[in-house]
């Protein structure tokens, strides 16, 4: 049997989308993204590959996406609105409509829908109910329908994750709603991006929704705390006021953090009821990523692993299939991510690149890959965060050899310590205080 499917992905612009598109071609699929914004992709490397394609084409407009559809086998519903806007559900009703009744029209065999966990019988918020119901218009169509449903995907980039990394990062104590208890059953982005790369070919028996997460269940508040402890922050401390209403609670989320109001409060109202995977049943289709499920303190401490190595800032090159899901890609939110500030500038030494290499290496302990071109030197380690100095350089030739060299300044805070220290320190940096200079 050939396993080899045209996928298209919806949202290719996206936090998952994004992501996705390279694995699927990894897997030996052909790629179709669609993008309202096709420009977006452009500098994507994935998007060179011959089996790959970028179309233009919105969900609202239903013969865009049946030109899109056209000799697709797969396609992954993966656009869902943040908006705060009072008709937002019925505009993701009519796109899940429309992929529906052009999916029939091309002949597409399968949807692969990516929703949210939520518990049987409870009230639940206006976007956590209108995910549902877009499952709910899938699953009913004529169409296959494979309904994933996740909770907190736990990944650079991932607005469910970066609350908690926000919040954890900036407040030592703070005062919590009450459902800081509820449970949730969080999935590394690596784990969900194995079940929806395998539910392109996956045999189920008939159209349903299946739950995903990883290995454990705990407490909105327990997340919290697990964060700091692996980022090396001091113990967190909560308070519950039970009296804090969704409204207030996303008030003060965009006071503190650099997450938006509009997103901010779906996001919070999501977290009124659990989010707990109520079976296994997906193991009867797809079985477990190699190596098993990623535990939730493992899946935080790979997402920070860009501050020890002082990475740069999100490139193209972090969506490749052999890259972790959890790196950032750059049509991540502007919020996403570890705050970092940069500073960098450009100078001209005498001596050839192997001559200037030599001196910057006896400056500090190098991080990552050692080329004749580039250095990366961590120069700071402590309570306040993690400073790097990073040397690019370039041989401009000529009789006397002479050697560009871009310096960047890169520095990681810890937690509001380490935010109060570069931002309140920067006129002791401009006198020239080496006590305020991480880089000194």
């Amino acid at each position: 049997m050939n396993d080899t499917r045209t996928c298209l992905v919806t949202g290719a612009t996206g936090y998952v989308g994004g992501r996705l598109a390279p694995r699927l071609l990894d897997r030996g699929h052909r790629v179709r993204a669609l993008a309202r914004t096709p420009s977006k992709l452009a500098d994507a490397p994935w998007t060179a590959d011959p089996r790959a394609e970028v179309v233009q084409g919105d969900l609202s407009d239903r013969d865009s996406l049946v030109a899109a559809f056209a000799g697709v086998d797969v396609v992954y519903h993966l656009v869902h609105s943040m908006s705060t806007d009072a008709d937002f559900a019925t505009e993701e009703r009519r796109s899940a409509e429309n992929v529906v009744a052009a999916a029939q029209e091309c002949g597409v065999s399968r949807i692969v829908y990516l929703g949210g966990l939520h518990p049987e019988g409870t009230e639940l918020s206006e976007h956590l109910a209108s995910r549902a119901e877009v499952g709910d218009i899938l699953i009913e169509s004529p169409v296959e329908t494979v309904a994933l449903q996740a909770g907190t995907l736990i990944g650079s980039g991932s607005a469910s994750f970066e609350l908690i990394r926000h919040l954890t990062e900036r407040l030592p104590a703070m005062t919590t709603p009450r459902w800081v208890s509820n449970k949730i059953q969080p999935i590394a982005v690596c784990d969900a991006m194995h079940y929806l790369v395998e539910a392109a070919t996956a045999e189920v028996p008939s159209s349903r929704t299946w739950d995903i997460g990883g290995p454990d269940v705990l407490e909105y508040g327990d997340m919290m705390r697990i964060y700091a402890q692996v980022a090396g922050l001091r113990p967190r401390t909560m308070v519950v006021l039970p009296f804090l209403t969704p409204s207030v609670a996303s008030r003060w989320v965009r006071f503190v953090t650099p997450i938006r109001g509009k997103i901010a409060r779906p996001l919070i109202e999501s977290l009124e009821c659990d989010a707990v995977c109520r079976n296994r049943d997906i193991d009867s289709i797809i079985p477990r990523p190699p190596g098993g499920l990623t535990p939730y303190s493992r899946a935080v401490a790979e997402t920070l692993n860009r501050a020890e190595r002082g990475a740069a800032a999100a490139t193209w090159a972090k969506a490749a299939a052999d890259v972790p899901a959890s790196e950032p890609i750059p049509t991540d939110p502007d919020w996403a991510g570890e705050e970092v500030f940069e500073t960098s500038t450009t100078t001209v030494e005498n001596g050839s690149a192997d001559e200037i290499w030599d001196s910057l290496e006896r400056r500090g302990q190098v991080v990552g890959e050692k080329r004749p071109e580039f250095l990366r030197v961590q120069v700071s380690e402590d309570s306040r965060g993690n400073g790097f100095i990073e040397y690019a350089l370039r041989d401009l030739g000529g009789d006397s050899p002479r050697t560009e060299v871009t310096t960047t300044c890169r520095f990681f805070p810890h937690g509001i310590v380490g935010l109060a220290y570069w931002r309140l320190g920067g006129p002791f940096r401009a006198l020239g205080v080496p006590s305020a200079d991480p880089f000194h």
